[in-house]
């Protein structure tokens, strides 16, 4: 049971605490971070999020259907992004120049920043159905 003051407390937080996930997931390439890391601290707002507000805070706009797909929407581009030099045979390792990126520059990264992202969305949903998943009592 919470009380209307964790309440409070949770919904002026969460956005904080979303912004904060996204950021570590834009900015892993450039420093500590990346998409397991903001996804874990995503994962970690919508399960606060479910455990404090109940489920219809979060639940009742994306079912775990919805989640799934979502989830494996992510896990599918990543694979057509990432699979691009394996079905190519390339591999990054033919001698061609590696870009190095510029420090500081977020757009200098390549595929790194959507790849944090899709890694982010597909840990924040399992981490998320899992909890869910333990807290129905179907684990």
């Amino acid at each position: 049971m919470t009380t209307p003051i964790i309440r409070r407390i949770v919904d002026w937080l969460l956005p904080f605490l979303w912004i904060f996930s996204f950021y570590i997931m834009l900015f892993g390439h450039l420093s500590p971070g990346g998409g397991f890391s903001g996804g874990s601290v995503l994962g970690a707002c919508l399960i606060l999020d479910r455990h404090v507000n109940g489920e219809n805070a979060f639940g009742a706009r994306f079912t775990g259907e919805r989640l799934l797909k979502l989830s494996l929407g992510a896990l599918l581009l990543y694979g057509i992004l990432k699979g691009q030099s394996f079905l190519s045979g390339v591999l990054h390792m033919n001698g061609l120049p590696i870009p190095l990126g510029t420090p500081g520059n977020i757009l200098s990264s390549g595929l790194i920043l959507p790849l944090n992202l899709l890694v982010g969305v597909v840990v924040a949903v399992a981490f998320y159905l899992i909890a869910t998943l333990f807290e129905e009592g179907h684990l």
